[in-house]
């Protein structure tokens, strides 16, 4: 079986998939930060949505990407893992 690294690796090459997958680096870089957060907070999804007051599909979710999170949903993940919401804005070169 072909590792996703290394179709990704070739995919790459293609212009198309390259500038899709680009559009797609902010919600991979949250998915990413959401997930790492959580873990270095020592939590399980399932402890985390019971912090939230949630579900673990609903953390699961967030964490694949698939459903990007409302500014109040950050802040209670924030809350919950012990950490504070800073959002910033970078310009581009």
């Amino acid at each position: 079986m072909t590792k996703i690294i290394k179709l990704h690796e070739e995919w790459s090459n293609d212009s198309i998939y390259k500038e899709e997958y680009d559009l797609l680096a902010t919600e991979f870089e949250l998915a990413q930060s959401l997930i790492e957060t959580r873990s270095k907070a020592g939590l399980t999804q399932e402890e985390l949505a019971d912090r939230m007051k949630t579900t673990q599909s609903a953390i699961a979710r967030m964490e694949s990407g698939k459903r990007l999170p409302s500014a109040s949903t950050l802040r209670r993940f924030a809350q919950a893992t012990g950490t504070r919401l800073k959002i910033t804005f970078e310009r581009n070169y």
